[in-house]
């Protein structure tokens, strides 16, 4: 089963600071059929406008990965944690029992990324924060895992979060396919953060997404220069 997402048919906020696709429901949209997707709670297709951001908030019980498409975010925190990602690089804040974060693009340009929360596996537990570069050139014709919850994927350099689950990434050109096994009782989401791609078939676009569940074997076909991002979760 693959439920494509269309890009215009996701939720939105529009302000002067911030542009916001929603891929489940979340703050003033709600869909009851796009709450969750298994493990995974929230996937925001975001544009920041260029000196601006999240002022300081709290979280808790969640496990959050940023994924800079374009730009960077400067993140900052109530642990003092400091850190800039830029653009193909990924940041991990797992809130645990609760932290407070602040999210801005102290840059000249718009910075676009992808927000995902995970549920956690288990409440409360220590806060953390971290951040990897990830190249394109090592992810060129191959799903590598960013973030995960198992620790051979976190021994290969993957960042650690608080649940059986992958946020993996791939860019691929013309032509080029990628295959994943999604285990029997798993959730899959991904999305396009540039080109096209058919994924077992179904042609997807710039910016849209699909949900995946019952299929074995997913095959991410690109039809042109494309970089997906791709979440499996329980």
């Amino acid at each position: 089963m693959i439920e494509k997402r269309s890009f215009d048919s996701l939720g939105r906020h529009d302000a002067d600071w911030l542009a916001a696709r929603y891929h489940f429901s979340f703050s003033g949209y709600h869909d009851p059929a796009r709450v969750h997707w298994g493990a995974l709670r929230v996937w925001n297709d975001d544009t920041i406008q260029p000196k601006t951001g999240f002022p300081p908030h709290p979280h808790n019980d969640m496990e959050i990965i940023t994924y800079v498409r374009t730009g960077a975010i400067t993140h900052q925190d109530s642990m003092g944690n400091k850190g800039r990602t830029e653009a193909g690089d990924v940041q991990v804040m797992s809130a645990g029992a609760g932290v407070t974060h602040a999210e801005y693009n102290l840059e000249d340009e718009a910075t676009t990324l992808y927000q995902i929360w995970i549920i956690p596996k288990e409440r409360g537990g220590k806060p953390y924060w971290g951040a990897a570069k990830f190249p394109k050139d090592d992810r060129a014709g191959a799903l590598v895992t960013l973030a995960s919850g198992f620790a051979g994927d976190q021994d290969a350099g993957a960042l650690p979060i608080r649940q059986d689950a992958r946020v993996m990434a791939a860019t691929l050109q013309n032509g080029q396919s990628v295959d994943y096994e999604l285990d029997a009782g798993r959730h899959g989401y991904l999305a396009l953060a540039k080109g096209r791609a058919t994924i077992n078939g179904i042609e997807l676009g710039p910016r849209d997404g699909a949900a995946i569940r019952d299929e074995k074997l997913v095959r991410i076909q690109a039809s042109e220069d494309t970089e997906v991002v791709f979440v499996d979760s329980p």
